[in-house]
């Protein structure tokens, strides 16, 4: 038995979950979000508790199970807490700020670079070089953040880039000076 799929989703006061069929759909303060997942897992709502059972013992339904109770869990956690990704932009004149909805982010191009905002995503900008990325999708909120992070991903030498706060970004030494020819 996957040891994932077996732990029950407890519901929160707050949250509210319909399941129909293989349809799972939760509202909770910070938003909605539904998902229709595989028929080889059977989904449950006893007692404010989820439980998510696999059909049979074929290779497919337990390697989905795990998955399955992963999935609906980020859910409710979504609707309840939500999802962050902090960016951090280093670099001589790199910085970002907010123009209406829209991002705008000047990073060592000749031009700005502007990412238009996305439903269910919250863009913050805290100073001048740190994004927020928030909203109750961890799948939108991380997607988001990988594509703007891809718009300039660190560079190995001065660690000039967009990258994850929390992100180690490995150096490499630079060119060898001069009388090192042999």
């Amino acid at each position: 038995m996957s040891r994932i799929g077996r732990l029950p989703v407890s519901v929160p006061d707050g949250v509210n979950v319909k399941i129909s069929g293989s349809c799972v759909d939760v509202v909770g303060p910070k938003g909605s979000l539904n998902n229709i997942f595989s028929k080889d897992v059977s989904i449950s709502l006893e007692d404010k508790v989820i439980i998510i059972k696999r059909k049979d013992d074929s290779k497919r339904s337990k390697s989905l199970h795990g998955l399955t109770r992963a999935l609906v869990n980020n859910m409710v956690l979504g609707v309840t807490v939500g999802f962050e990704k902090r960016l951090e932009i280093n670099g001589v004149g790199y910085r970002a700020q907010m123009q209406g909805k829209n991002l705008v982010m000047n990073l060592g191009y000749s031009h700005p670079v502007v990412i238009n905002s996305v439903d269910g995503i919250d863009i913050k900008v805290e100073g001048q070089n740190v994004v927020v990325i928030s909203g109750a999708d961890k799948q939108k909120v991380g997607q988001f953040a990988a594509d703007i992070r891809g718009k300039r991903p660190p560079e190995p030498y001065k660690g000039k880039g967009v990258k994850y706060v929390n992100e180690h970004i490995i150096r490499k030494a630079g060119k060898a000076g001069k009388g090192s020819k042999g």
